[in-house]
């Protein structure tokens, strides 16, 4: 076994381990923390794929930008608000949450089927790649192509991304103000 695939087998753990504990815990706080590291590993798993910029942008954008609001709509919001989620008795499986357990089971199943039926090295989308040899390498330079990119040919969604984010950015404003008679 080669040390990528000790690394990556490292950082899936880490990162399922701690989206069961987020999914799994009572305690707000603990769950917001291991969300931050479940974000963290996923990163981490984007940098063994050779994905550098969608690492780099996992951790900006979603444990710099959004994890933070999140952080801040915790500690902003009222005690009252807390207690009546802490006082919530939840059950792990009832009637519920039936819906949303049937749906993600059939994900599951999906899932184990595409990964048992399917031969990676042998699909016809990989074959042509290599043939064309349009692989991506360790050592080719991909963050100036995505910056061209997103500077030419998708400069409208980049945009549409900065509005989105824009708009999460005033609503917690607007809530940290919302609870101060404003």
């Amino acid at each position: 076994m080669s040390l990528a695939q000790i690394l990556f087998y490292l950082m899936a753990f880490i990162a399922i381990g701690s989206a069961v504990f987020v999914a799994g815990t009572k305690n707000l706080v603990r769950s917001i923390f291991m969300f931050f590291i479940t974000l963290f590993a996923l990163a981490g798993l984007y940098v063994l794929a050779l994905a550098d910029f969608v690492a780099i942008t996992q951790i900006v954008i979603y444990v710099g930008g959004i994890l933070v609001l999140i952080l801040f709509a915790f500690m902003l919001s009222g005690k009252e608000t807390l207690n009546a989620i802490g006082e919530q008795k939840s059950k792990f499986i009832n009637i519920n949450k039936l819906p949303a357990m049937l749906l993600a089971g059939l994900f599951l199943i999906v899932l184990v089927n595409m990964i048992l039926k399917v031969d990676a090295n042998n699909l016809e989308w990989v074959k042509k790649s290599i043939v064309r040899n349009n692989m991506i390498l360790p050592n080719s330079s991909m963050t100036e192509g995505i910056g061209i990119n997103l500077m030419t040919q998708y400069l409208l969604p980049f945009e549409a991304i900065s509005v989105l984010l824009m708009i999460a950015l005033i609503g917690s404003a607007h809530l940290s103000r919302k609870g101060k008679g404003a």
